[in-house]
This record gives structure tokens, sequence and C-alpha cells, in this order.
């Protein structure tokens, strides 16, 4: 179990992160969301060791994980950390970084595990590729197999997805994770995008201006946000009194109600129109199935299900 107790972090004097306090099983996949500057890449660098902490403690089973002035050399063997920037040997292959650190010893098992990795990131056809004539994606995508290469205990993914385009993003967020916990490794991502982790959380942590705001099962956080900030992650949102904070797909055109709102611009998203409106001088987004009039009056209906 990884246990986060009390932590506080500055950078030189500006406070950053603010008594946070949370664990996380073995096994389990850790979210952490917020918007930027909110301190999720603070708070993986810290887990990793990069950093000294200012209070409190980070415990990994029974390792403490100590900052930069307890150890010579960053970081633990038991866990990899994969940043935005991604530190690859570009004058080398795509399966000889993969193996990098894999042992020569036994050297059929060794490709045959390479072989294995660049499946999960798909990379099959480019496992001959120097890594300098790579993509950005392409690129992230070797980093994240070279991490998961040696069977690390835990994983920390900053914005794993980032330089990954849509045609690939999908069925490679769905290896990962299925990856990390068919082999039971304990994972933690911070990201800004919900695709990355709303179907493959076990639980997520909200963090707004350096503290920890919220931490429940995705599920939970998505049908209950109790702050604009937790439904922004989800998607366009409204505060309507007496209703609260409402999803756009909670608001439906009906023929009659007392909610009476103008039509501003009618948005296609494919399967959907996102509509914006003005509703008591406050402007409001709902969505149909075809695209409404500018200045139509239409009548709205809440609808919570």
């Amino acid at each position: 179990m990884l246990q986060v107790k009390n932590i506080f972090f500055s950078y030189q004097k500006t406070k950053v992160l603010k008594n946070i306090s949370f664990s996380i099983s073995s096994g389990e996949n850790l979210s952490i969301i917020g918007e930027s500057g909110s301190g999720k890449s603070t708070l993986l660098k810290l887990i990793y060791g990069e950093y000294d902490l200012d209070e409190g403690s980070i415990q990994w089973k029974n390792n403490s994980i100590l900052g930069p002035s307890h150890n010579l050399v960053i970081g633990y063997p038991f866990m990899k950390y994969v940043a935005q920037e991604f530190d690859l040997m570009p004058y080398i292959t795509v399966e000889e970084n993969i193996g990098k650190y894999l042992s020569n010893f036994y050297p059929e098992e060794k490709q045959k595990r390479i072989k294995e990795l660049i499946e999960v990131v798909e990379l099959t056809e480019f496992a001959k590729t120097k890594v300098q004539y790579l993509s950005g994606g392409q690129k992230q995508r070797v980093a994240l197999a070279r991490a998961i290469a040696l069977q690390p205990e835990i994983i920390l993914l900053d914005e794993p997805f980032s330089h990954i385009d849509n045609f690939k993003k999908q069925s490679l967020r769905r290896n990962l994770f299925n990856y990390l916990k068919a082999h039971s490794i304990t994972c933690i991502v911070a990201t800004h995008d919900k695709n990355d982790v709303l179907s493959f959380s076990d639980k997520m942590i909200v963090l707004s201006k350096g503290k920890i705001i919220a931490c429940e099962k995705p599920k939970t956080l998505y049908n209950n946000p109790k702050s604009p900030i937790i439904a922004s992650f989800f998607g366009e949102f409204n505060v309507i009194e007496p209703y609260g904070i409402l999803y756009a797909h909670q608001i439906q055109l009906v023929e009659c109600s007392n909610l009476k709102a103008t039509v501003k611009k009618s948005y296609y998203y494919g399967n959907y129109y996102l509509v914006e409106a003005i509703l008591n001088n406050e402007t409001v987004f709902f969505e149909t199935s075809s695209s409404l009039k500018n200045n139509q009056e239409v009548c709205l209906k809440i609808s919570k299900n």
C-alpha cells in the first residue's frame, strides 16, 4: 500500500501542496485531476522522491520514500515514473530502448518480453526503427513500454497520452491499463483528460490550489459533483438554482415548460448538438438531436436521471 500522510511542499517560499493525505492499495489505479498549476505533477515527483518534503511522509509498503537529500540517486527500483519528457535514447531502435534494462542472461526470454511490450503499445511495425525517427506520440508509447519492462510494483504516469493522436489513444488506454491491472501494478495517473481515467480508475483525487477537494470513486464524483471544478472535468455543465450543478445532457428540450430560454448558437458534436442559450440572463448549455435556430425561444426540462 502507498500511504501519503499530511505532506506539505513549497518551491522556495511558494506553497504548492498543503496537507495532502491519501492511500492506495497494491494493484489499484488512482487518478489525480485538477486545473493547470494545481500541483498534479509536483505530487507525482514527490512520490517518486525527486524533491524533499517540507512536512509529512510517503511510504510504499515498508519503504519510506525520501528525497534527494537522503538519496544519491533519485528513485527506487520498485517504482517507475513516466514524465512528459520521455528521456529516451534516440540513436537506438524501439526494441533496444524497451529492452535496455532487461537482463541479457536469458536472450530468448528477453526478446519474448520485448515483443509482448511492443504489442501492448502497438508499435510492432516500428520495432526496428530508431527512436529519433518517431513522432512525439510514438516516443511516448516507447517510454510507457520501457517503464513497465521490469514489472515495477508501482508506476507514476504524468499525462501519459498527451502526445498520442485519437486514432491510437483509445485502444492504447485499454491495452495499457488492462495490462497493469492484470499484473497487479499499482498505477497513479495525473491528467486533465477524463477519458484517460474515467473507465479505469478505482479512485480519483481532485486537486485545487494545492489541496485535495475530493477523493472518491469516479462514478461517485461524476454523478454527484460537489463543485464546478469537479463538474468541469467531466464536460459542459451549468449551475441553475434551485437545481444546482447540471451537465448539458441533463437539460432536455420539451414542448412546454416554465423554463424558457433563447438560443444563441448550436455546435455540431457528431451524434448530438450542444446548444448555447440564455436562461434567466445566464448562459446555459444543453444537448439536442438537431440544430436550433439562433434567437429561437425554447422550453426546457431538468432531468437528473
